[in-house]
C-alpha cells in the first residue's frame, strides 16, 4: 500500500529545498522499492496568500489523514503585520496533531568541523540528540495578558505531559550511549521541581540508562565548552527551543540539521531547523541538506526504512567529504549541484 506523504513547501527557500528533498526521495525509493505518493499543500505565508490563514482547513485535514508530513520553511518579513503570522500556523498544526516530542539530532561531520564557530577540537566527535517538549509550557499556558503596563505568560506542565516526553528521551537513549541529561530550573521554578521529580520516577523504568540533572544555564555553558559530554538532552518547551538553536550552530550552519516531531499516535512531521531565509530565496544557493536529512529521518522513524535512510545519510557524508559544499559552508556549489551530487552517490548503491 502506498504511503501518503503531505509536503508543505512553505515560504522563502522552502520550495527550493523541498524540491531537492523530494527528488532524493524519488531516487532512493526506487532502490528499496518504497511505495508512496506526495500531496502538496499551502502552509505558512503561502497559506496566508492563498486563503488568508497560515493553516488552511484543507491543509490540516490532509495532514491529519497522512502517514507523514514534510515541512520545508515558513515566514518572511511581508507577514510581520499579518493578523495571524505563519509561525502561529505551525503552533496550531503541532497542537492539532498532538506533536509533543521534537527530536533534533546534533552531529558534526569531520568535513565541516573546521567551519564551527568553536575550536575544531571542541566539536570533534559531537553526537547528541535534543528532545524538546513541544505542546506544553509557557508557549501555550493560560492566562496570557499584554497591556502597556503589564504582561503575563503562564508556564503550566502536568505530570503526564512531563512523563511522556521523559519516557521518549529514555527510549532514544536506549538505542545510543544510554545517558539522559534532564534540563530544568528547579532552583527557581515550580514546574521544574515537578519536572525533576517525574524524571526520577521515569528513570526507574530504564535501569540501564543513566540519568543526570542539569540547570538550563549550566547546560548552555557546557554545550559550548564540552558538547561531547551529551548523549540525549530532554527539556521543556522554552528551554528546548533555546538550547536546540544553540546546539544547531555547533556544525557551523543551520543548513545541515534536520528534526522530527512525534505524537503519541498519528503522523509525524519532519523539517529542517532553519527558517525561510528570504534574503537568498530563488537564488539556488540554499543548502538542501537539512531537508534531505529530514527525508531520511522520515523514512527511518515513520516507515521503518532503515536501509533507505542510511543510503541518504551516507551519500550526504560522501558528498561533503569530497568538498562539495554550499555557500553557507564556505563552498561554491548551488542547491541543485549538491542535490545532484547526492543523487549520483545514491545511484551508485546496488539495489
Amino acid at each position: 500500500m502506498k504511503k501518503k506523504i503531505v509536503a508543505l513547501a512553505g515560504d522563502g527557500i522552502g520550495p527550493e529545498i523541498m524540491n531537492a528533498g523530494l527528488h532524493v526521495l524519488k531516487i532512493v525509493a526506487k532502490k528499496v522499492d518504497f511505495s508512496y505518493e506526495v500531496e502538496n499543500y499551502a502552509f505558512g505565508g503561502a497559506g496566508i496568500d492563498a486563503v488568508g490563514h497560515p493553516l488552511p482547513e484543507n491543509t490540516l485535514k490532509a495532514a491529519q489523514a497522512s502517514n507523514a508530513i514534510l515541512l520545508a520553511a515558513i515566514g518572511g518579513p511581508q507577514y510581520d503585520k499579518a493578523e495571524v503570522r505563519p509561525e502561529q500556523g505551525l503552533l496550531a498544526l503541532r497542537k492539532s496533531l498532538g506533536l509533543f516530542a521534537n527530536i533534533r539530532p546534533i552531529s558534526v561531520h569531520p568535513a565541516i568541523a573546521h567551519l564551527s564557530p568553536l575550536k575544531e577540537e571542541v566539536v570533534a566527535g559531537v553526537d547528541f540528540v535534543v528532545v524538546r517538549e513541544l505542546t506544553g509550557g509557557i508557549y501555550f499556558g493560560e492566562p496570557r495578558e499584554l497591556t502597556p503596563e503589564k504582561a503575563i505568560d503562564t508556564n503550566v506542565y502536568t505530570a503526564q505531559e512531563i512523563r511522556r516526553i521523559i519516557r521518549k528521551a529514555f527510549e532514544i537513549a536506549q538505542t545510543r550511549k544510554k545517558k539522559v541529561t534532564s534540563v530544568d530550573k528547579q532552583n527557581v521554578l515550580a514546574t521544574s521541581k515537578l519536572w525533576r521529580q517525574v524524571a526520577e520516577e521515569v528513570s526507574l523504568e530504564f535501569p540501564e540508562v543513566t540519568l543526570e540533572h542539569q540547570l538550563v544555564d549550566s547546560c548552555a555553558m557546557v554545550m559550548i565548552t564540552h558538547p561531547q559530554k551529551f548523549d540525549v538532552i530532554v527539556t521543556e518547551n522554552l528551554f528546548g527551543d533555546i538550547l536546540s538553536d544553540e546546539a544547531s550552530v555547533l556544525p557551523g550552519s543551520l543548513g545541515v540539521m534536520p528534526s522530527a516531531s512525534h505524537a503519541e499516535s498519528g503522523p509525524s512531521l519532519y523539517e529542517p531547523i532553519h527558517g525561510s531565509a528570504p534574503d537568498i530565496a530563488g537564488k539556488n544557493i540554499a543548502n538542501p541538506m537539512s531537508m534531505i536529512l529530514s527525508v531520511a529521518l522520515m523514512l527511518r522513524q515513520s516507515f521503518g526504512e532503515e536501509k533507505a535512510a542510511a543510503i541518504i545519510e551516507q551519500a550526504c557524508d560522501k558528498v561533503m567529504s569530497r568538498g562539495i559544499l554550499t555557500k553557507d559552508l564556505g563552498g561554491t556549489s548551488s542547491t541543485t549541484d549538491f542535490t545532484e551530487a547526492v543523487i549520483k552517490e545514491i545511484e551508485k548503491v546496488e539495489g
